[in-house]
């Protein structure tokens, strides 16, 4: 009797085995489907951006030329804006101005997941600090086989 059960023990771990290998199969042929579709997408997505940007000098240059922030047209209307974007060079000092000066508000709110991970890792004991919870979850990484 227990020759039975081994053997319809031994019959099931193959057949998961063999479904598996085809999930595995259909996931990797999806995934590099998935990413041929995203490589084409980007080069064409870099073709189209240059072209906007090209129309958007010619646009910029006829705005220019007669001194409008915007010009009507049948097709629709230009408008000209201005936009300003702030870089650090150097996050030490800026870092240094903002605890001087109390600016907290001059930064983003978000966590730097890598830091606030080991920040914790030692500090079990004491828990989250007030305002943080966790969220965990399980992730599938699928691996080629090697060669």
């Amino acid at each position: 009797m227990s020759d039975v059960v081994e053997d319809k023990q031994e019959a099931s771990v193959d057949d998961t085995k063999i479904q598996l290998d085809n999930v595995v199969d259909t996931y990797l042929t999806i995934r590099n489907e998935k990413d041929r579709l995203a490589r084409e997408f980007q080069k064409k997505d870099q073709e189209l951006k240059a072209d906007l940007e090209q129309l958007e000098q010619v646009m910029l240059q006829s705005c220019n030329e007669v001194n409008a922030d915007s010009i009507k047209t049948s097709k629709g209307t230009v408008i000209k804006s201005y936009r300003e974007n702030f870089v650090c060079s150097d996050w030490t000092n800026f870092r240094d101005f903002i605890l001087e000066n109390e600016a907290p508000e001059l930064l983003q709110q978000r966590i730097h997941q890598a830091n606030f991970k080991e920040f914790v890792s030692g500090r079990e004991e004491e828990g989250l600090p007030p305002g943080i919870s966790s969220m965990r979850e399980f992730k599938i990484v699928v691996r080629k086989p090697s060669k």
